[in-house]
């Protein structure tokens, strides 16, 4: 038997396809990736293969004659990007295994539709509008109102986001970020939805607050919420690049009891009634949570080994037991969190990557339990909003919240990524 993760290149999953493959292994499985470039993916796996990701029917041509040509049947898909989210329903479709549906794959990628879907389950989220053009966005503004937020529908990792204030701003900007917004993810499986929205991106209001994460586990339409990570350093544009995440979060009372009210009802609108789940929020001054957006996959890859060091919950080990037929419960004893941060880094500027500064220090601190870097040495970067993955990153522990903040700010000061 087979387990095929549908993967698009992403260097920070690399644990994630390390630890499904050995899952698979130990319950007599073969793992296998499917991506359309393959690089480093066959480290980790039984084999790699290749396929146009790109196009959902022709990844689904292709895995079934991947099927065929296997030694062994397929008998679980899954996927931990949220560009493979699609065309992994699609095939686990195609090939009668079990995963979310293809329509729930796709209201948890194309964000408007997924507001929608929020809509009809009642759960707060900021006001929201298409705007095809800079006259409908600043219609769309008399009713949102300043400031807002432009974004793509099939976006991921703030890339092409932006906050304007005024319809200055916004008449400057628009043009830039609807462009930007399509020809940047040209390579997703749902790049189809640009004609059905006429080139169009989404409107929203800004909203005051700090954000959250939530990584949740749905099994039999119930949702168990595993870990909350709160996101200190304050996101208030123009762009919105993540850069620091901790856990567990100090949200407490009714607040948190309201995140996880609506991050179930959340799963409802969306029809997602297994699997793992990524569900931001920004919480207002006043306790009230407002949701941004689900993803039915899990969170970013330090995310992953964040939860694990926090919880000891191991979420990619979950997964693949239950793609696999496997039944698996999910425990979360929320007193015994340990604390757990994780900063993202990106170049200060782009250019050709001619050295990282500081990994030796910080792999010789006991309190830093990983450093990856995902570019390699002459690789070009970019910077956001350009770019929807950080160059790489660090996770470390800490007796406590203040910890954490202190141990980020030593990471900022030594890291570095040299370009020229």
């Amino acid at each position: 038997m087979t387990l095929m993760i549908l993967h698009t290149r992403n260097a920070s999953r690399r644990k994630h396809l390390a630890k499904a493959a050995e899952t698979a292994h130990a319950l007599g499985h073969r793992a296998i990736v499917v991506v359309e470039e393959p690089s480093w993916e066959l480290e980790y796996v039984d084999a790699v293969y290749s396929a146009p990701t790109g196009n959902l029917e022709a990844t689904v041509a292709r895995c079934l004659e991947i099927a065929k040509e296997e030694s062994e049947p397929i008998s679980g898909v899954i996927a931990f990007v949220e560009h493979s989210v699609p065309a992994a329903a699609a095939v686990a479709e195609a090939l009668g295994l079990p995963y979310i549906s293809s329509e729930t794959a796709t209201k948890s990628r194309d964000k408007l539709s997924m507001r929608e879907a929020f809509s009809s389950v009642g759960v707060s989220q900021p006001r929201f509008a298409l705007a095809t053009s800079v006259e409908e966005a600043q219609k769309a503004a008399e009713t949102i109102e300043y400031p807002l937020v432009m974004k793509p529908i099939i976006g991921g990792g703030s890339m092409f986001v932006r906050r304007v204030d005024t319809p200055e701003e916004l008449a400057e900007h628009f043009e830039e970020i609807r462009k930007g917004a399509w020809a940047g993810f040209d390579y997703d499986p749902l790049f189809f939805l640009k004609s059905r929205y006429s080139e169009g991106i989404l409107l929203e209001e800004f909203l005051v607050g700090n954000e959250i994460s939530v990584e949740s586990y749905v099994q039999n339409g119930e949702t168990v919420v595993v870990a909350v990570h709160d996101k200190p350093t304050p996101m208030d544009g123009p762009f919105f690049e993540e850069t620091f995440y901790a856990t567990p979060t100090v949200l407490t009372g009714e607040t948190l009891e309201k995140v996880k009210k609506y991050t179930a009802l959340a799963h409802q609108g969306l029809g997602i009634t297994q699997g793992a789940t990524h569900t931001e929020y920004r919480v207002s001054p006043a306790g009230e949570p407002y949701i941004l957006e689900t993803g039915a996959r899990l969170g970013g890859g330090p995310v992953y080994q964040s939860v694990l060091l926090s919880t000891g919950i191991d979420m990619v080990e979950v997964l693949t037991k239950v793609s696999l037929g496997q039944t698996v419960d999910v425990f979360v004893n929320s007193e015994n969190a340990r604390h757990v941060g994780f900063s993202l880094h990106f170049g200060e500027q782009p250019g050709e990557l001619a050295a990282v500064e500081g990994i030796d220090t910080l792999e010789a601190d006991e309190t830093v339990s990983e450093v990856m870097i995902y570019s390699q040495i002459g690789d070009a970067i970019d910077v956001p909003p350009r770019v929807w993955q950080a160059h790489g990153h660090v996770i470390f522990t800490g007796s406590s919240r203040d910890d954490i903040l202190e141990k980020q700010r030593q990471v900022n000061e030594v890291l570095r990524f040299q370009v020229r």
